[in-house]
């Protein structure tokens, strides 16, 4: 009885060992699966060399703000930079990262849709959060299809006739 006994004691030291193997597996496995997917920390864009410097000013300040993670002061500064401002694609787009990462997604997709609107085609602002969805600019440009010439003869092998 005491050798059926200890074999037991055994068995079960070595499911508990294995348990404790598999479970400690599992622990050090499953952190490297769940990742969440890094998001890509989007920077404020510098305006055009035509802007005037009360904006170039503005919107310096409002960058150095919204990269230290104060988006309230940024979307401050974006705000008085759009008011200076009103046709600079990239005012707009500054102001509506600031928003965005704010939560205020409504405001900040006009934002970025005006901006869109100011500047057709530019990659930086159509991959703005409000613009992703629908894709690139170049998938918007129609390609002219090649012209195939039309034939009433029935295909053959061998290419002859």
């Amino acid at each position: 009885m005491t050798v059926i006994r200890l074999s037991e004691d055994v068995s079960d030291r070595g499911l508990r060992l294995l348990g404790a193997i598999m479970m400690i597996s599992l622990l050090c496995w499953l952190p490297a699966c769940s990742s969440t997917p890094k998001v890509k920390l989007r920077t404020p864009l510098a305006v055009g060399p035509g802007a005037p410097p009360a904006v170039l000013k503005l919107t310096e300040q409002g960058t150095q703000a919204h990269l230290a993670g104060n988006y309230e002061q940024a979307r401050t500064y974006f705000e008085q930079a759009v008011s200076l401002a009103p046709s600079s694609a990239e005012a707009h787009y500054n102001l509506g990262l600031s928003l965005f990462a704010r939560g205020d997604t409504e405001r900040a997709r006009e934002q970025f849709i005006e901006a869109a609107n100011l500047a057709p085609g530019d990659k930086v602002i159509w991959d703005s959060p409000a613009l992703r969805p629908f894709g690139s600019p170049e998938g918007a440009i129609t390609k002219k299809a090649k012209e195939v010439p039309y034939s009433t003869q029935r295909p053959t092998f061998g290419g002859g006739r």
